[in-house]
């Protein structure tokens, strides 16, 4: 027992370590690479591109969310982004839902693990889900669940450093780039104790959630097991790269293939670091309708591949 619990201690420590440098890293570099954009993109351009005018912003959204790689964590400086260049609310919410569910890793190992024609039905239920989502929630009024400081540049301030930073009591021009990182880096500050408690919580559940208990309680016999699946899903922080392999290897464990469908969309779709990070720029209101969304998508998606497969 002592070496069973010894074990389940160092895979937390070493999800959590492994996640706070790849997360910290991604979402510095993807702040920094969204701040590089935005000073050749004007937001005006953005805007007009996601503006959702019959339909077409939607779907370039959702198209944009399957080329980026993204997790869904690192989708949040990207959302961030759009935010601050005013895109339309609509096609953000496509980009939020469709992006870690469509990068192309997933896609990639999806088609080589479980075959092209159950890839095409994911890519179609996810990327069909994520624009419907999009477009109601708009038309619905949510756009009022964001957190007016979202929308607001960080404050840049930069400390003096002798004559490299002052000349004659005057602070010395900042570079573009460094403005940038600036802003990058007042952005992280923000959200690193929602990035840090996310990643903490993930990896305890991580390392002492057994995969034999998610396989028995999604098998075939259970008339629940999808639902369940999409749950567990989402406090189980898989990466892209891994919940592929983990799937296929719950399948062999005596886990339904609807219940399978359900669990990857579940867990790459949402995860408590990301939602946890999302309380930085949405309300209650928009977190509850994000993860009834994703679930609903789950479950959903599970379902019907039961029915069809």
């Amino acid at each position: 027992m002592f070496n069973i619990t010894q074990a389940m201690v160092m895979d937390t420590l070493g999800m959590f370590g492994f996640l706070a440098v790849e997360l910290t890293v991604l979402f510095l570099l993807i702040s920094y690479l969204v701040g590089v954009l935005q000073e050749y993109i004007p937001p005006a351009k953005i805007q007009s591109i996601l503006s959702g005018k019959h339909g077409k912003g939607y779907i370039v959204a959702g198209l944009l969310g399957a080329i980026t790689p993204f997790c869904s964590c690192s989708t949040i400086p990207f959302l961030k982004g759009l935010l601050r260049a005013k895109a339309g609310f609509g096609t953000m919410l496509v980009f939020l839902f469709a992006s870690p569910l469509l990068n192309p890793v997933i896609i990639g190992l999806f088609a080589v693990t479980f075959g092209i024609k159950v890839t095409v039905f994911y890519f179609t239920i996810a990327m069909g889900v994520s624009v419907i989502a999009g477009y109601t929630l708009e038309k619905l009024g949510f756009e009022k669940y964001v957190k007016p400081q979202a929308y607001i540049e960080p404050v840049l301030v930069a400390k003096s450093q002798g004559c490299a930073s002052t000349c004659g009591g005057k602070q010395a021009p900042v570079s573009k780039w460094m403005k940038i990182w600036l802003s990058t880096w007042a952005d992280f500050h923000k959200v690193l104790p929602y990035l840090i408690g996310g990643i903490a919580l993930g990896s305890m559940i991580y390392g002492f959630m057994p995969t034999e208990l998610v396989a028995s309680l999604a098998s075939e016999d259970n008339p629940f097991a999808i639902p369940i699946a999409a749950v567990i899903g989402i406090p189980l922080y898989i990466r892209a790269e891994a919940v592929i392999p983990l799937s296929a290897a719950l399948a062999a464990k005596g886990m339904g293939l609807g219940a399978v469908m359900a669990l990857i969309i579940g867990s790459a779709g949402a995860s408590l670091t990301e939602v946890i990070l999302l309380k930085s720029i949405f309300k209650n209101q928009m977190i509850a309708a994000f993860l009834f969304v994703v679930l609903g998508m789950a479950v959903g998606a599970g379902s019907l591949y039961q029915f069809i497969f």
